[in-house]
């Protein structure tokens, strides 16, 4: 049976205090705001990130005895870094600069390189069309998390990178809008990143038809990413719509496809939202995968989150479709759509390369914008079952300029540490820290 938690629950945690060092000086640690909402979940921790809303992809790092949280922006230039270490009274580390008017949310990391995404900014996400604007990636040395140290820059030439993954190794994936393929979306390019003070390209692939002068085919076109690597380093999983691609990379130079399963149509086309993310549970032959929400109060097509069936890479199977959250008992409104804003899936618990990320289990963590934070159990592939959700307070003031209409809450990405923390973040609130108490809770492998 899940376990609603009360409004005023939160209240109790309001009273929280810890030293807390910042870039401009020592603060007390952020009490948990009041009135979120949650089954099966609390928030027990934290941070207004001195007031920049809007923090976006999370990533983390354990160093000696402490842990560190690293997410990018999308109202500012640059990315934060908080020490999580007792997650009841996160400590605001600094914030990064990074070149102006371009999107800094993206981040990935292994071991000691960070790698920071930049693109060019739409105009209604803020940018200045008519300004310069950075694009590529900055490589980070993050081996003292509290002082990263610029190593280099990769351009694309083009509009930049969006959500890439380096998970370690050799090589890192971009999700990279190059020149040559002008408004068909993002391609896959491999780097060698060996020396990462010197990054260079060693691969490319992207779908028919995204290459100018190529003959075009039907529905949306482009990668969103990250590309998942298998463990033998052979393969690659990729939303790439308009399809779940399985795609050998034995010789990076010259990746293969070794199979598609295409979702849109019939599901959601709006480029490569239509296929937003792809997480595969290499243990079970499964691959969790979902569009991204786009219009605001529904006005498109159905969007969706599911498992595929992946034990022959050659012919995937759509397996099942997880169920569409509900409205908390006594909201003013009869389903998420009428809310405001963004309702659909978005982000999952991605980044599974590293050590300090919780392992992909029987539960599936994500965030769906105006409906918070989803957890589904998937013990039964067959038959995905809601398990827990936390919904963060309605904002009160406006950190940017999305979603343009309604001020909502639109819950944006997760990561759960090895000690079962989850972090996420709000395009108009800071860092916040839960624990799942539902059932199928992974025993921690961490302190």
């Amino acid at each position: 049976m899940i376990r609603a938690i009360s409004k005023g629950r939160a209240l109790a945690t309001a009273l929280l205090v810890g030293a807390a060092i910042s870039v401009t000086g020592a603060t007390r640690a952020d009490p948990v705001p009041p009135g979120w909402e949650a089954s099966n979940m609390e928030a027990i921790g934290y941070s207004d990130l001195q007031g920049r809303g809007g923090a976006f992809k999370l990533t983390i790092k354990k160093h000696n005895d402490k842990w560190y949280l690293f997410m990018g922006h999308l109202w500012h230039y640059g990315f934060s870094i908080v020490d999580v270490t007792d997650p009841k009274s996160p400590r605001f580390v600094k914030f990064v600069e990074m070149p102006t008017n371009n999107w800094t949310i993206q981040l990935t990391h292994h071991d000691n390189i960070l790698i920071a995404a930049m693109e060019k900014q739409a105009l209604a996400w803020g940018g200045a069309p008519d300004k310069p604007f950075s694009e590529g990636a900055i490589f980070w040395d993050i081996s003292d998390p509290e002082n990263p140290k610029k190593l280099s820059e990769w351009k694309t030439g083009g509009t930049g990178t969006h959500r890439n993954s380096y998970p370690g190794g050799k090589y890192a994936f971009m999700s990279a809008g190059m020149p040559g393929y002008a408004g068909a979306g993002n391609i896959l390019v491999i780097l060698d990143v060996s020396d990462p003070k010197a990054p260079k390209e060693v691969g490319r692939w992207w779908q028919q038809g995204q290459k100018e002068g190529e003959a075009q085919i039907g529905g949306p076109r482009g990668f969103h990413g990250p590309a998942n690597l298998s463990p033998d380093g052979k393969r690659l999983v990729m939303a790439y719509s308009p399809a779940v691609v399985n795609l050998d990379i034995s010789d990076v130079s010259n990746p293969k496809v070794l199979g598609q399963l295409r979702m849109s149509p019939p599901f959601l086309s709006a480029g490569s939202q239509s296929l937003h993310t792809s997480l595969p549970l290499w243990d079970r032959n499964l691959i969790y995968a979902n569009s991204e929400a786009s219009a605001e109060r529904c006005n498109e097509g159905l969007n969706w989150a599911g498992l595929i069936q992946n034990k022959d890479p050659a012919n995937m199977q759509l397996l099942s479709l997880f169920p569409l959250p509900q409205p908390p008992k006594n909201a003013s409104y009869r389903n998420f759509c009428e809310k405001g804003g963004r309702f659909g899936p978005h982000n999952t618990n991605q980044e599974i390369h590293l050590p300090d990320v919780e392992k992909p289990g029987n539960l599936i963590y994500l965030t769906y914008f105006n409906a918070g934070l989803r957890v589904f159990d998937i013990k039964d592939p067959v038959q995905p079952v809601e398990t827990g959700w936390f919904i963060p307070p309605q904002p009160s003031r406006r950190h940017g300029p999305q979603p343009p209409n309604d001020l909502v809450q639109q819950t944006e990405d997760v990561l759960v540490d090895t000690r079962g923390n989850i972090y996420v973040d709000d395009k108009h609130w800071g860092l916040w820290i839960l624990r799942y108490t539902g059932p199928d809770q992974p025993a921690p492998t961490a302190k």
